[in-house]
């Protein structure tokens, strides 16, 4: 069996209702994908980190020229050797950001097409299962208008319970005061019934991530996540030491390199990679055994279509509990609540929690089947 075409499809979908996070407003949904055809007719499918912010052509122009010529005629089961050729072929010019962003494509139908070659899930092929179901948090909480929402978000907070979800990720950064009247808002609303977590998007400096984490502590919350800009380790260490809430980061990192530097730093308590994005399943191997050595949780970041979801959940299946104990934390399955028709429409059988928790996929490789209508009618070949 050989690898014998690279194929990639740009997604697009304007959203009727802009929303905004920290760093703008989101107006479109895109993604890229890729799809691995071998010469006994098995396929495999990947994406890109959709932040729907950047241009995915880029994305699909590195993998047509640059990692294609790479991979077609190889073996699609040597994986690691695959990946390994990648990264140093592009290590002058690549390293992070959207060349990592292709590679982890390319490594997540690779593994597709493993696991459907051996008839098995991957989370069986990754080594099996920590836990035959995951829980789910609800992140969302994303901004209609900016500011002046606390009273909006709160009853959102409430339906997010209402449908069984026992954790919620509230996005923030929109000013400090802001941000502390939407917290006390949504904790007066579902503090008992729901954990909080926050996400500013590396929204503040360090001074003013510190006075949030003081002036939320109080809230208990699971964690803060990305309180300043990725490349900034000292202030990662300064707010870290500075509040009781836990820090995470590192949806913005990338391959084990850049873990292995988030790690050594002790900048977080709990890192959050992204497979579509840090470098797909090879690398998410490498950063667990990294963390895992060091104290660190792993709590995978999710914001993809339903391709990443699905590989998501796969990773947070085989990834094991940092800090075991019988009544341990788990990792949570990040459940995007917005609007994402690549995420809903894109499969045949989209990924829907029941009352917070998702069941692991049984089928082979990613376990899912892509809707050939639906692609045919919003895939744009590159």
């Amino acid at each position: 069996m050989k690898i014998s075409s690279v194929d990639t499809f740009v997604l697009r979908s304007q959203l009727p209702q802009p929303f905004a996070h920290s760093q703008g407003w989101i107006t479109q949904r895109s993604t890229t994908l890729v799809r691995i055809r071998t010469t006994d007719g098995v396929e495999g499918w990947g994406e890109t980190f959709s932040v729907s912010v950047q241009p995915h052509d880029i994305c699909a122009s590195v993998i047509d020229s640059a990692l294609a010529p790479l991979i077609i005629g190889e073996d699609p089961h040597s994986t690691d050797v695959l990946w390994d050729r990648m990264y140093v072929r592009t290590r002058d010019y690549g390293r992070k950001g959207l060349m990592i962003a292709a590679i982890s494509a390319v490594d997540m139908a690779l593994w597709d097409i493993r696991g459907k070659v051996a008839g098995q899930p991957l989370w069986q092929l990754l080594g099996g299962a920590f836990r035959d179901r995951v829980q789910c948090y609800a992140t969302g909480f994303f901004r209609s208008e900016g500011r002046g929402q606390a009273e909006e978000l709160a009853a959102e907070a409430v339906k997010y319970a209402d449908a069984g979800f026992d954790f919620m990720k509230v996005k923030l950064g929109f000013g400090l005061d802001d941000d502390i009247e939407v917290m006390e808002a949504i904790n007066d609303a579902v503090g008992d019934r729901a954990k909080l977590m926050i996400d500013v998007n590396h929204a503040y400096g360090t001074a003013d991530a510190i006075r949030l984490g003081r002036a939320l502590d109080h809230l208990r919350l699971r964690w803060f996540e990305e309180p300043v800009v990725p490349e900034d380790l000292r202030g990662y260490n300064r707010v870290r030491s500075a509040i009781d809430t836990p820090i995470a980061g590192g949806e913005a990192e990338f391959t084990m390199y850049g873990f292995r530097d988030l790690i050594a730093a002790e900048s977080v308590d709990i890192v959050q990679p992204d497979i579509c994005l840090a470098g797909g399943f090879t690398a998410l191997k490498h950063i667990n055994v990294l963390a895992q050595s060091a104290g660190v949780q792993v709590n995978p970041h999710v914001w993809g279509t339903a391709i990443g979801q699905y590989a998501s959940l796969h990773v947070l299946a085989n990834t094991p509990t940092t800090h075991f104990s019988i009544f341990a934390d788990q990792p949570l399955f990040e459940y995007d609540m917005s609007d994402h028709p690549f995420r809903t429409d894109l499969v045949t059988t989209p990924l829907n929690h029941e009352k917070g928790w998702l069941d692991l996929p049984q089928g082979p490789g990613l376990g899912l089947e892509i809707d050939q209508d639906f692609l045919t009618r919003h895939a744009l070949p590159h």
